[in-house]
């Protein structure tokens, strides 16, 4: 007898298991403090439609761990294991799998905002259109 195959929402949810998960009001006071660097992983036309949170760095999923990776060609200056980055997409599965990922690439202090910009707007935030 075979085990069955993990779905996407397992592995989501072990991905939830082995990070931290932030709520809309946690994500709000890294912000007022300063020194996060806020990582919007949405698709580009999820970004156009429904706008992002202010300050936020557009780096799309599928794109995440070669910006992150410093010995990639294609890293990115706002990524830094050292740094505290927090990561959202729309609802939290793709946040939660992209922060595990980082995680494997060496970055510490690393979390998602649980809920994505789908909890943030719920809860009455502000977003901004994207230049």
């Amino acid at each position: 007898m075979s085990t069955p195959q993990p779905s996407v929402l397992d592995l989501v949810a072990d991905a939830k298991s082995r990070i931290r998960n932030l709520t809309t009001d946690e994500v709000a006071q890294q912000i007022a403090t300063g020194g996060v660097t806020l990582i919007d992983i949405r698709e580009p036309e999820e970004v156009s439609r429904d706008g992002v949170i202010e300050g936020a760095v557009h780096a799309p999923r599928g794109m995440i761990e070669f910006y992150a990776d410093p010995a990639s060609p294609y890293h990115r200056a706002e990524f830094s294991p050292a740094g505290q980055t927090i990561l959202y997409c729309a609802s939290g599965g793709r946040s939660a799998l992209a922060t595990r990922a980082l995680q494997d690439l060496g970055y510490t202090d690393v979390a998602h905002l649980d809920g994505g910009l789908k909890a943030w707007t719920a809860d009455g935030r502000p977003v901004t259109a994207r230049d």
